[in-house]
């Protein structure tokens, strides 16, 4: 009684279009009066579900995205990208590609990513000619990236997820998304490329040569060099995960306010209080994911639903297919730190069950994640690439396939090749 309460409030309330979070609290306490427990169990739930200090690291990721957001490293990144692969057959969409890459590597955050980039390439590839629904999947899609890269906050809110199911370290997710964000960006630039092909889309110029592209490089290089002090600080032992969020916002200060000189103090207040907005966000959703989460682990739906898969099939990669789907269903309708929190404890004791690796898991949870935030109704960073581009989501939509293609390669490879998310984190335990 006390599950099907839980389950029919919480749909019924986001189909009225209530926010997730609430959605959540809201199923929450109707469970707790169901099964005539004090609602006071909610909140304690909640405060002990944010009351983690490795979430220290949550608002100091999110405030350094912010800071090289709004502090002009995008623009270095573009026109290091440019001068790489410009000169291709559709090389804007390819500099696209790999600008909207470094930049997520650098921010961790596939919303800034394409906040930040698309403000710049989407514009620019239209004046040179390429279609609007092009630029803005070529931009949208490549953002997604930054969901695994070292900078992202939402590797954090997984080894929250995951834990007491399993020992899963920030430092082997980290090590993890390596490859896979490499996979991803190969498959986005093919998708570029071919379409580009197709639709006989210009080269932007010349190649300007070994010396510009140094040149930009190194121009962009303080920028970048962020990733490098995370993996170097955590894996030599001098600061910890955790701590590395705030070597990133001091770094991003250093980068934006002394060596480029382009973070405004005007630009400082608003990357300040765009974190705040979305660090508060991210903290309520945990609380109140961690109530709704004891739930389903009181009422056994990790079980059930894996009884349920194993009616289906017996084979783990049918599981693991049917598990991909879910997630990336789910992700359509729910924000990434939501889906993370909420699907984690159910699908991943069934994936541990078939012989996958938590740490495996993990990455082609982010993914699925990522690929959610690409696709309506919930769809937060397809919304902010069309609204640059000028463009509806319909429009949008309809000429998706090509990328939607090479992102499934991308989490298929993941999903049924161990070694591409495993390999980096065994080679340096």
């Amino acid at each position: 009684m006390e599950l099907t309460v839980l389950a029919l409030s919480f749909t019924f309330l986001l189909i009225l279009g209530v926010p997730v979070a609430f959605a959540i609290g809201l199923s929450s306490v109707a469970t707790i009066i169901a099964a005539d427990l004090p609602v006071a169990m909610v909140f304690q739930k909640m405060v002990g579900g944010m009351q983690v200090f490795s979430f220290l690291a949550i608002p100091f990721f999110v405030f350094a995205g912010e800071l090289m957001l709004y502090g002009g490293i995008a623009e270095r990144i573009v026109r290091f990208a440019n001068s790489l692969v410009g000169h291709v057959r559709g090389g804007l969409g390819m500099s696209n590609v790999i600008g909207c890459t470094i930049f997520g590597g650098v921010a961790g955050s596939p919303l800034a990513d394409v906040s930040a980039m698309g403000s710049v390439m989407i514009p620019l590839m239209k004046k040179e000619g390429y279609d609007a629904d092009y630029a803005v999947n070529v931009t949208t899609h490549s953002a997604l990236v930054g969901a695994i890269m070292p900078t992202s906050h939402n590797m954090i809110i997984f080894t929250l997820a995951a834990s007491g199911l399993a020992s899963v370290s920030v430092l082997s997710l980290i090590l993890a998304g390596l490859i896979p964000a490499i996979i991803l960006t190969l498959c986005n630039l093919g998708a570029a490329y071919w379409v580009a092909v197709r639709r006989g889309y210009p080269t932007h110029g010349k190649f300007p040569g070994w010396s510009e592209v140094f040149s930009a490089f190194a121009a962009a290089l303080p920028g970048l060099f962020v990733v490098v002090i995370i993996l170097v600080g955590i894996l030599s032992g001098v600061f910890t995960a955790t701590e590395s969020a705030s070597i990133a916002v001091a770094w991003a200060l250093f980068v934006t306010v002394i060596v480029y000189r382009t973070l405004s103090l005007k630009n400082f207040f608003k990357a300040c209080a765009k974190a705040c907005k979305t660090t508060g966000v991210v903290l309520l959703l945990i609380g109140i994911s961690n109530a709704f989460g004891y739930f389903m682990a009181m009422y056994e739906v990790p079980q059930m639903t894996g009884a349920l898969m194993q009616k289906v099939s017996t084979e783990p990669w049918v599981i693991f297919l049917m598990i991909n789907l879910l997630l990336f269903i789910l992700g359509t309708f729910l924000d990434m730190a939501a889906t993370i929190l909420i699907c984690t404890p159910i699908f991943m004791p069934i994936a541990m069950h078939f012989g996958m690796d938590p740490v495996q898991f993990g990455i082609m949870l982010l993914i699925n994640c990522a690929l959610g935030l690409n696709t309506p109704p919930v769809g937060s960073v397809q919304f902010v690439g069309c609204a640059i581009g000028g463009i509806t989501v319909g429009q949008v939509m309809r000429t998706i396939a090509p990328f939607y293609g090479a992102l499934t390669v991308a989490v298929l490879l993941v999903t049924y090749v161990p070694l591409f998310t495993l390999w980096l984190p065994n080679l340096l335990k």
